[in-house]
């Protein structure tokens, strides 16, 4: 039987997602949390701080510094809701769509080249069962957990 696990190691590390950056853009470095906010801010109209933190499944304590890191770097900016300023929305700044766009090219660039060595057949079959995987993470009740 295969190793599971060390499938997932294997795709981890070739992914990059042990690196401390994913990516420096104009002499920005950006961790990957960090990209992964700025992609769930920029697929959504102007979404509060709770919403982006359970998106991303981060307890608000850690995606607040995380916010502040990019709000200095002058990619995000908070706004607070004028009907209730406890409330505050993001939004990219202009530099920061840049990077967020930057980062979504890179990464749609590095997948096409990676299926590029597929069939189209192959190519579907590793997005349906990719699809699949998800949903059955979404329904486990340890996904997304602290496993101890």
């Amino acid at each position: 039987m295969e190793n599971i696990r060390e499938l997932f190691q294997v795709m981890t590390r070739r992914f990059g997602l042990l690196n401390k950056n994913c990516c420096s853009i104009d002499d920005v470095d950006i961790s990957l949390v960090q990209s992964h906010i700025l992609y769930e801010i920029d697929k959504r109209e102007h979404p509060s701080m709770q919403q982006v933190a359970e998106a991303l499944g981060m307890d608000i304590t850690t995606f607040s510094r995380q916010i502040q890191n990019l709000v200095k770097k002058g990619l995000v900016k908070k706004t607070p809701l004028p009907e209730d300023r406890r409330v505050y929305t993001l939004s990219l700044t202009t530099e920061g769509k840049f990077i967020a766009t930057t980062i979504d090219r890179e990464i749609n660039r590095y997948l096409e080249e990676v299926f590029s060595h597929m069939t189209e057949f192959e190519k579907e079959t590793v997005i349906r069962s990719i699809k699949l995987l998800n949903e059955c993470m979404a329904k486990s009740s340890v996904c997304c957990k602290p496993l101890f």
